[in-house]
């Protein structure tokens, strides 16, 4: 059978594309999964269904690619948590959902992408939602697939009114819809969680399209490469239980994400010619934008042993800080996530952890591939913290917190002791970078490895509406095409990205 379309990744982009494209019932489309597939709700593993007062935190093996990356020249060993089942990363994430702001857009369209403005992204991003709190007003959406709602400050955590009450009394100011244009400051993040259940593409887009004759889903299988004729896409070689085999259909797209779409690219000899020589791969298509311009939100991991025990399993992320760094040419491009927890992230102390995060960092890195083999994961290199604009934003972020979280008279009787922080170092600038470099962590918001631009823009490796340049019947659709990272959280930016290009592709564009 010739598929109209074949969608490689079941995660944030795949399914949303699933969903809104098998609407024609006329177009015959393939979803493939390289992880396992839990077909409703209630089958989830309870790590999967619920995001909020669970150990889902921390992914379990059989759902995580295990990905690990350098974050820099003083941390090669770094976990890169991704999803593999069907949702995706959107099945295991943080849930935060926040969307890019205005400025973000406006980088785009300077980078060429005229298409993307705020103003031509927002009816995306408000199609997308069901916002329980803000959904009737401007900017907003209240009959899309993905519920959102926020923390209410009497539900909060004591750590989370103690952050707030310190973040305030600094002279932040209130922040009561961080997706609202122009906001700032302290107050609750947007979460794409209802009644502990975590939103992900699979429970929400997939779940109402999968009755449709006309939708075909293939987990636990792992896609190979891309089958290439005549400088076209025809389909994919795939791996399913031990047997290679071949799908072919009129147009591929992949949503593999910021790393499986630049590392199946590379596989079937689309990249940059001279590294896919030197893994001994046969150049179909000079690209040499694929895998680089890696980008993602660095930080450190600060945290204070907790002096409480936590009346749920985890308060976390409920209330949220962002904010300019000092002299910063770049609005919001600064984020802290606070939350306590027992032995979170699989330590045995309760305890405060805090981290302060580039929102968005100027600093890029790059992805290669090890081998020719899908089985071996690709080089991540990061290059954290490498640009002196992004050391003095994180410097600033550490003290910032520290100063609040060890003076502010909120957190008596909250924290106590410093379990991990820069010590001594924090006084001085060299020092504090050393700490920085050793201890530089993923914001798990990886992107931009196959970056949309012009034709003219020798690193572009897609047009506007993810079709690949050089390649005929081949798109992308994911956090991989983003030109730069947004400052938010990347999820509901993805689920954005796939509903515009959804619908584009629906056109007939």
């Amino acid at each position: 059978m010739i598929y109209d379309t074949l969608v490689v990744g079941s995660g944030s982009a795949g399914n949303i594309l699933a969903s809104r494209l098998t609407e024609d019932s006329t177009r015959q489309l393939l979803l493939l999964e390289a992880g396992p597939d839990y077909a409703s709700t209630d089958a989830l593993p309870a790590d999967i269904r619920l995001g909020y007062g669970t150990t889902s935190g921390i992914i379990a093996e059989s759902h995580d690619w295990g990905y690990t990356g350098v974050a820099s020249l003083l941390r090669d060993d770094m976990p890169i948590p991704r999803g593999k089942l069907v949702g995706g990363s959107s099945a295991v994430n943080a849930q935060i959902f926040l969307r890019g702001i205005p400025e973000d857009f406006a980088a785009w369209t300077e980078m060429g992408n005229d298409r993307w403005s705020f103003e031509q992204v927002l009816p995306y991003y408000c199609k997308l939602e069901n916002d329980h709190d803000f959904g009737s007003e401007a900017f907003h959406g209240s009959d899309g697939p993905i519920g959102v709602r926020r923390y209410p400050e009497e539900e909060w955590g004591p750590d989370q009114r103690a952050w707030a009450k310190a973040c305030r009394q600094a002279g932040f100011p209130e922040c009561p819809d961080a997706n609202s244009p122009g906001s700032t400051g302290i107050g609750p993040y947007p979460l794409n969680n209802i009644a502990g259940v975590r939103q992900s593409t699979a429970v929400t887009y997939l779940a109402a399209a999968r009755n449709r004759p006309n939708l075909h889903v293939m987990a636990d299988c792992t896609t190979r490469r891309l089958l290439l004729e005549n400088g076209r896409a025809v389909g994919v070689e795939v791996e399913c239980n031990g047997m290679v085999d071949m799908l072919y259909a009129e147009e591929t797209v992949l949503c593999a994400g910021a790393i499986g779409t630049p590392q199946i690219l590379m596989l079937s000899g689309i990249g940059p010619a001279p590294h896919l020589q030197e893994v001994g791969i046969t150049v179909i298509h000079h690209l040499p934008g694929v895998g680089g311009n890696l980008r993602d939100h660095p930080t450190v991991n600060l945290s204070w042993n907790l002096m409480y025990r936590p009346t749920d399993l985890f308060h976390w992320h409920q209330a949220g800080l962002r904010f300019t760094a000092t002299d910063s040419h770049l609005y919001n491009d600064m984020i802290v996530y606070v939350g306590a927890g027992p032995g979170y992230a699989g330590g045995s102390v309760d305890h405060l952890f805090v981290r302060p995060t580039l929102n968005l960092a100027v600093g890029n890195g790059e992805l290669r591939l090890r081998t020719d083999s899908i089985g071996d994961q690709p080089r991540l290199n990061y290059r954290y913290f490498e640009e002196q604009f992004d050391r003095e934003r994180q410097r600033e972020a550490i003290r910032l917190c520290t100063e609040l979280i060890e003076e502010h008279p909120a957190f008596r009787g909250i924290c106590g002791g410093v379990l991990d922080g820069p010590g001594d170092a924090l006084q001085d600038d060299q020092a504090l970078d050393r700490w920085m470099l050793a201890n530089a962590d993923t914001g798990h918001h990886s992107s931009s490895t196959c970056k949309m631009g012009q034709p003219s823009d020798p690193m572009a490796v897609a047009d506007q509406t993810g079709r690949v340049y050089g390649i005929e019947g081949l798109r992308i659709v994911d956090a991989s095409l983003m030109p730069d990272s947004v400052r938010a959280n990347i999820n509901a930016t993805v689920m954005m990205i796939a509903e515009k290009i959804a619908a584009e592709m629906a056109g007939g564009y």
